[in-house]
Parts: structure tokens; sequence; C-alpha cells
């Protein structure tokens, strides 16, 4: 047998640096990353303290600048294409710099906003169709990007999926972690949403993460009821990570929701935390431990335990009705497998399903950052069959 490990790991001393460089290069098929830039990233870290986040954050910028500078030579050239897909990209690494930089000072806010921007114009010059989009919520608004179906000869209005983010993802490497161009040509639109305590919306409009995840979810069916090119029959929704809460919530909590997947399961997220603070978070995280207290918008762990009492599926799974698909990796450091076996017994869909990935098929790990074009296939394949087929 080989002692290589069963995924990757290009730093040993450091599962935050592994599991974020993984999740970059693993986005690859999806245009994501490329694997000469990844490769500099990571010669830039070469003899670098690896819980040194300031050189990941410096790291990653650097690059991200070299390639947001290709895309713009190319743009002044008129290669709109080849602009667009460096800017995808761009985007994607000025992200991934910033979720290690915490607090959120100038110069992290700065990094997001440049992943912004430069995700913008992919949409602007790129030959994907994606709206920018507000979606009301409450006295304000939820940021997100719309995504339309590939147009059906019959011109029928298509299904959709909701899309939200997880503890530390954004709705920009949503779109690329999620394989969007495979979704939208099997005929679903996708509407992808940085919900409270995500993203944009945390960042920069101060919508903190509640435990009634309902309501975002609920705001973005009526929003999409709104349009004129989608089956509100027919609206699904799936969310990633910490998303194995929400997604489960929001389709417990309201009726309309025609299917759910959890991508990566939760059952009590006061738990999660509680052992993660006990073991002074000397265990497999993808952000800083103290993140959680920034997204909650408390001052100390203590505070952050009192708010996530609520965070439990338990007494709200029971309600839901709509297919479920929980999607979890037999190995997850993050999340043990047996949350996703309680969620499972406890849901009351009629039509549940439990889907594993072990590591000799692979996607064994967090959300299968690992083998993730299986397992996004895999998730896609199961909204087909409940949005379009059925």
């Amino acid at each position: 047998m080989s002692d290589l490990p069963p995924y990757f790991m290009w730093f040993p001393n450091s599962y935050r640096w592994s599991s974020a460089l993984l999740n970059i290069i693993s986005t690859a098929p999806f245009g994501g990353a490329d694997i000469s830039e990844v490769y500099q990233i990571r010669r830039k870290l070469e003899d670098s303290d690896q819980e040194d986040d300031l050189a990941w954050f410096n790291a990653c910028n650097e690059v991200a600048r070299k390639v947001e500078n290709n895309a713009n030579g190319f743009l002044q050239n008129d290669f709109k294409g080849p602009a667009a897909a460096m800017f995808l990209r761009a985007s994607h690494y000025y992200q991934m710099a910033e979720r290690f930089r915490t607090p959120k000072d100038e110069k992290a806010i700065e990094s997001f906003t440049m992943g912004i921007s430069c995700f913008h114009k992919f949409v602007e010059f790129g030959a994907q169709r994606i709206e920018i989009v507000e979606v009301p919520y409450e006295e304000n608004s939820l940021p997100g990007y719309f995504v339309p179906a590939k147009a059906s000869s019959n011109k029928q209005k298509s299904p959709c999926v909701v899309f939200f983010d997880g503890l530390d993802i954004t709705k920009e490497i949503q779109y690329l972690r999620g394989g969007i161009s495979d979704l939208i040509s099997r005929g679903i639109s996708v509407l992808i949403v940085d919900g409270p305590g995500t993203g944009e919306s945390i960042r920069l409009r101060g919508h903190h993460l509640r435990h009634d995840y309902e309501v975002a979810g609920s705001a973005c069916i009526d929003w999409l009821d709104t349009r004129d090119d989608i089956d509100s029959e027919r609206i699904g929704i799936v969310a990633i990570s910490l998303g194995g809460y929400y997604a489960p919530r929001c389709a417990s909590m309201d009726d309309r929701f025609a299917a759910c997947i959890a991508w990566g399961a939760i059952w009590d997220y006061h738990e999660t935390w509680k052992k993660r603070i006990e073991k002074s978070f000397e265990t497999s995280l993808s952000v800083p431990g103290h993140h959680i207290n920034w997204i909650l918008g408390v001052n100390s762990l203590d505070e952050a335990l009192d708010r996530l009492e609520k965070f439990r599926l338990d007494g709200v799974v029971q309600r839901m009705k709509c297919p479920f698909l929980i999607v979890h990796g037999a190995d997850d450091e993050q999340v043990p497998l047996k949350d996703a076996e309680r969620l499972f017994s406890a849901s009351g869909s009629k039509d549940k399903v439990l889907r594993v990935f072990d590591s000799e098929e692979g996607g064994a790990q967090h959300c299968q950052r690992d083998y993730l074009t299986l397992g996004v296939y895999t998730m896609w394949n199961w909204f087909e069959e409940k949005l379009v087929r059925n």
C-alpha cells in the first residue's frame, strides 16, 4: 500500500492551508484555477510558517494581481473570451486570499471587493449569461447572481435551484465550486445568493448569521415568483458545508421548496462549536476559530455559543416533506459522518437519500473537495431527476 494520504496534502502541517489549496485546485474543471498559477502560490509559501495567514494572503493576492493584469492585457486587444476566463480565476484567488484574513480590516475588504470586481468583468465579457441581482430581504436586500437555464425549444418555464453558501464561502467562489455550467445545461436555472453571515452580505452590508435562515430562503422564493421564466412549483435548494444547516432548515420551514440537498450535513451546530472551543481550535477547521464571532456579530466565544443554541435541526427537519438528498464524505474531518446519519434519520421526508463517498471512490473529504466533479455531478443528477424528469 502507498504511504501517500488518500487526498491531496500540499501542506502537511496545516489542514486549513491544505484544504484551501485543494479547494482552489478542484475548481479547475469549472474554470476556477490553472495549475501553473496554483503552483506559483505554493512556491511563494515554500518557506512560510504554515500558520502565517499573512503569508497566505500575500501569496494569493500577488498571483491574483498577475492574472488580473493578464486579463486586462487581453481585453485591451479586444480578446474578450480569454480576458473573461482570466478575470474569473483572478476573482477566485483574491477571495481565497481574503478568507483567512481576520479580523476583516481594510486590506481584507479591498481583496474581497477586487474579487467581486473581477467576477463582474467575467460576467460582462464572458459568454455565459449571468444577471447580477438583488433579492429583497426584510428592509434591505441580499446580493446574488441569477444564471438562467439554457433555453429549451418549447420556451417553457424552467425549474430553479436556490444556492446558498456555507460558513466562509462567497457567491463568487460558489459559482466555481458548484459546476453551474453543468446544472444549467440540464435545463435548471440557478440563483446563487450570499445569505446572512456570508460573502458580501456580512462584509459590506452587516447581515449577520441567523438561526432562522428560512427568512432568507423564503425571500428567494418570493423573488423567483416575480419572474416569468421560472416554474414556481419546481424550486429546489442546496447549500454547502454549514449550508447543510441552511438548506434543510429552509426546506422544512417553507413547503414551497420542491427538493433539497444538504451538501455536507449539519445536525447540531452548537455541539460542533462547543467541541471545537473545548479543544482550543486544535482541530480541523477551514477558517480561524474566531471567524464565528464575527459572522454572528458577538464579542466572545461564550456569546457565540449562546447564539448557537438555536442552530439545531432536531425538531425542525421532522417537518420536511420534499425529497431530500444528504451528501457527505466518510472521512470528513470537520463534521463527523454520525451527524449526517442523525439528520437522515430525523428528516420527515418520505423520499430521502444519504449518499456517502468513501476514500476508494474519492469525495470522502469535507464537501467532496478531493473529488469535486464526482460530488457535483451526483447532486445535479439527483436534481435533474426531481426537478426536470418528474
